[in-house]
């Protein structure tokens, strides 16, 4: 009984990153709304964010909704260059202290490495409870020009519900969450802090995105599942990869050792066979300026 309980925890942690395999389960816009249109880079970025340094170019946003939602960006354009960008959330839950005390690993340090050897910029959607626990990976990633880091709430919990059995932000919490996991950012000294949020689970709606829109944050979706969570045949992650990615995809992986045990191992197939096929890595704020 207890075993299958903490299995149960686990599956509605990873479950809520919309990544347990399914394809079709690419999360794109409940309400059948378009991506808003994409304008020029942001004249500011969000205080809860941190300013980008003077030698910095500000990171590009979308332009607001005209019901004044929160802009949900899936993928880059179609045509052109061939880019792609790839996304890995570092997830922890807020109630997740105790398994990571007693020894289980949500960092993954060895992907990270991977990707600094193979020179492959991403993007990292990082929950506030992540940097808590790991505040020198956190600083380090974030200190590092090939990543960038956003949001992924602070607790890791579902924003609307019913989310794969995620537990739900407390009524009118949904702020809170942002703005706490870029504070939790602050105190690890991470750097490199793009005004970007992605719902844990992708789950939300037009309440969710309303409620947003004061932390004047882009939502980031994707429209490539890699299946990595809780996979444990890393050839299949990086077969659904490939037969997935586009011009402009965004891929949703994780960085989270425990639950994704083979993520790095599908990336060392699917960076150089993307390269073959002419594509060129880029992080999330690069297609959105493009």
């Amino acid at each position: 009984m207890t075993a299958l309980a903490v299995l149960g925890t686990v599956l509605g942690s990873l479950a809520g990153c919309g990544s347990l395999g399914d394809a079709t389960a690419d999360h794109t816009p409940t309400e059948g709304r378009t991506p808003a249109a994409i304008h020029a880079p942001a004249a500011s970025t969000p205080p809860s964010a941190g300013a980008p340094s003077a030698t910095e170019q500000p990171p590009p946003t979308m332009a607001p909704d005209p019901s004044t939602l929160t802009p949900v960006f899936v993928h880059g354009a179609r045509t052109g260059e061939k880019v792609v960008a790839l996304t890995f959330d570092a997830d922890m839950t807020a109630d997740e202290g105790p398994r990571a005390a007693a020894g289980e690993h949500f960092d993954n340090p060895a992907l990270i490495a991977l990707l600094r050897r193979s020179k492959v910029p991403a993007t990292v959607f990082m929950t506030g409870r992540w940097a808590d626990e790991y505040p020198a990976q956190a600083r380090s990633i974030g200190a590092d020009a090939l990543f960038e880091i956003a949001n992924h709430s602070y607790s890791h919990y579902a924003f609307t519900s019913p989310c794969y059995g995620l537990p739900t932000v407390a009524k009118g919490g949904m702020r809170g969450e942002v703005e706490r996991a870029f504070a939790a950012f602050r105190k690890a000294g991470v750097r490199h802090v793009v005004p970007y949020f992605r719902f844990p689970g992708g789950c939300y709606d037009d309440a969710t995105l309303r409620a947003l829109g004061p932390e004047k944050v882009t939502a980031v979706q994707w429209d490539v599942v890699s299946g990595d969570a809780f996979a444990t045949d890393a050839d299949a992650v990086a077969r659904q990869v490939l037969d997935g990615v586009k011009p402009g995809s965004v891929v949703v992986m994780h960085c989270t050792r425990s639950a994704a045990p083979v993520t790095d191992e599908a990336v060392r197939q699917v960076v150089p066979e993307l390269r073959r096929r002419g594509y060129r890595f880029v992080k999330v704020s690069d297609l959105m300026r493009g």
